[in-house]
């Protein structure tokens, strides 16, 4: 259902449920049955919007002949990290069951998430539980591209990752083993997964651990996998991947480029 159109023409808001953080926005693209690039943005499971997106985000995958959405979930802890995901699995199915009408192809779809955006997105890839709900399979999707998450491991990451994000860690994971296993995606890594990852990450200790461990277990179980790090350090670099995505001279964009043109000529 549309349920708003940006002042600036560019986006339209879509509502995928009933609450009022169930919406995304889209940007059509002006090449008919282009593919679709989705984002999740971050802020801890507590906090963050979709317009979140930013940078050159939409523009630039405008340029590049592609639809882009992005979508707003519910937050801890109002909701929990399960409801969360279901909430990212539901909105892809929105939009791929109204692919004809906005206009893009979607078997064409790629999911790009970062921070706790880089979690979900990592989650929904690889725990298809959320998907079966949704009524989506693996392949559903052309492939993930987790931005500098640093909590696919979730118990790893609460015992290792120091006191900086500890409570948010346990607000929104609790202290569970079980329910901290079931919310990690190196623990889904196993096949079926989504086709395809791209995980990138900045130079964090624990950002770079996390996405090493990711890719290995994904790689273990015959997922295609692609890990490339980048310059930043700390908060600042954390930032800098998200704010930066899209902009030509950012030396992730290019990869990520093409990355996506080899999975949607697929």
């Amino acid at each position: 259902m549309l349920t708003q159109r940006r002042s600036s023409g560019d986006s339209v808001e879509l509502s995928y449920g009933t609450d009022p953080l169930q919406k995304l926005d889209f940007w059509k693209s002006e090449s008919p049955n282009a593919p679709l690039v989705i984002f999740v943005h971050g802020g801890g499971w507590r906090m963050g919007d979709k317009r979140d997106a930013t940078g050159e985000k939409s523009a630039h995958y405008h340029q590049q002949g592609y639809a882009f959405a992005s979508i707003n979930y519910r937050l801890v802890p109002a909701a929990t990290v399960e409801q969360q995901a279901q909430d990212v699995a539901n909105a892809i199915a929105h939009l791929i069951n109204r692919a004809e009408t906005l206009g893009f192809d979607g078997k064409r779809v790629v999911l790009m998430g970062h921070s706790a955006g880089a979690h979900l997105s990592a989650l929904v890839g690889t725990d298809l539980s959320y998907f079966k709900k949704a009524g989506l399979n693996a392949n559903s999707l052309r492939g993930v591209i987790p931005l500098d998450g640093a909590c696919y491991d979730v118990p790893r990451q609460i015992a290792e990752g120091g006191q900086f994000m500890h409570d948010t860690y346990l607000q929104a994971f609790g202290t569970d083993p079980k329910r901290q296993a079931a919310l990690s995606p190196t623990k889904h890594a196993d096949a079926p997964n989504a086709p395809a990852f791209l995980i990138l990450h900045v130079q964090r200790e624990d950002g770079t651990a996390q996405s090493n461990a990711l890719a290995a277990a994904l790689r273990k179980d015959g997922t295609v996998v692609e890990i490339q790090g980048f310059e930043g350090r700390g908060l600042k670099g954390h930032a800098e991947i998200n704010r930066q995505m899209g902009d030509s001279s950012y030396p992730a964009t290019p990869v990520v480029d093409a990355w996506l043109k080899r999975m949607f000529d697929q």
